[in-house]
């Protein structure tokens, strides 16, 4: 080979050894910018997980101020707070106590335990104890949007406690959008219990309670809604306040038990959900508790007190 031979092989060899790092440099960038991509994708799928989860969140707190506001601490006087718009139309009673339902030395002290329910590992805890003490309790349901704990809501029927409706969609600005809105997630809600249990609901909470301020419609139409369902829905008189941050165990017991001390029937909000297990862990110790008071503690049903604020009988249909 002459020197011109080997000069031109050289300059191919050159040109091969820059055309293959063109080739690396190109793979290179290329498995880089897939790599920042999936990273992108996961910590965007991070972050949306837990703006969901203080979505919820700030929804059960809001829930937990509005029952703050209205959980009074001496019984509301009759007629109290009776809206009259004039003398033409008929009165709506808003009050959320009442003089029969005052509890006094002797009186037999009746309790509900009503936890908002959205199903998960928690619920099958708190139904394991449950079955511990046999008590019966009441759960105000959502959708299970994972599809992995539909048995839970045939569990929950299957084993004496009432099922209840809270919302399909758990959205308040859907659910209290409009009429409509509120029709259409209370028909899905009943039909979904209906399909997973067999059991058509019958009780019904309005996400935030009666009293809430939240909704674009006047709540007054929405308990004509029920009333011409013939369902009826519950308010609640005693706030566990496990929403609340920091809440122990101990907080729940000790704000249930004087809460209760006030009433004849005391229907207690709870609040069952994946985020805290501290309500699960707290079920026990109020049993306990709730025995030594010499409570009877009752699943919701057709002769329970309604504890309303506003008072379905007054409105109509």
């Amino acid at each position: 080979m002459d020197s011109k031979d080997k000069e031109i092989a050289e300059q191919q060899q050159q040109r091969r050894k820059r055309v293959s790092r063109i080739k690396t440099s190109i793979i290179m960038t290329i498995a880089i910018w897939m790599a920042i991509s999936l990273l992108a994708v996961v910590v965007l799928g991070i972050m949306v997980v837990k703006l969901n989860s203080r979505i919820y969140k700030l929804e059960l707190q809001l829930n937990n101020a509005v029952s703050s506001t209205v959980n009074t601490t001496e019984p509301v006087d009759e007629g109290s707070e009776v809206e009259k718009a004039d003398a033409s139309k008929q009165t709506v009673v808003k009050q959320l106590d009442s003089k029969d339902n005052v509890y006094h030395e002797g009186d037999a002290r009746k309790v509900y335990l009503t936890f908002e329910c959205i199903p998960g590992d928690n619920t099958g805890v708190i139904l394991d104890t449950l079955a511990k003490y046999n008590v019966k309790a009441t759960f105000f349901v959502t959708t299970d949007t994972s599809g992995k704990y539909e048995e839970v809501y045939r569990r929950i029927v299957n084993e004496g406690h009432t099922i209840a409706m809270d919302s399909y969609s758990n959205s308040y600005s859907k659910i209290y959008e409009s009429i409509q809105s509120f029709t259409e997630d209370l028909t899905e809600i009943s039909g979904y219990i209906s399909n997973l249990t067999g059991v058509t609901p019958q009780i019904y909470r309005f996400p935030g309670g009666s009293m809430n301020q939240i909704s674009n419609v006047d709540m007054v139409d929405l308990v004509k809604i029920l009333n011409s369902k013939n369902i009826t829905y519950y308010d609640w008189n005693v706030n566990s306040g496990d929403t609340a941050d920091g809440c122990t165990t101990d907080n729940i017991v000790s704000n249930v038990t004087s809460g209760i001390a006030k009433y004849n029937n005391s229907v207690v909000l709870l609040h069952d959900d994946s985020n805290s297990s501290t309500t699960a862990e707290a079920i026990g110790p109020l049993i306990d508790a709730l025995n030594n008071m010499g409570a009877e503690i009752l699943p919701i049903d057709d002769s329970t007190y309604k504890v309303q604020y506003i008072k379905a009988d007054s409105v109509g249909q």
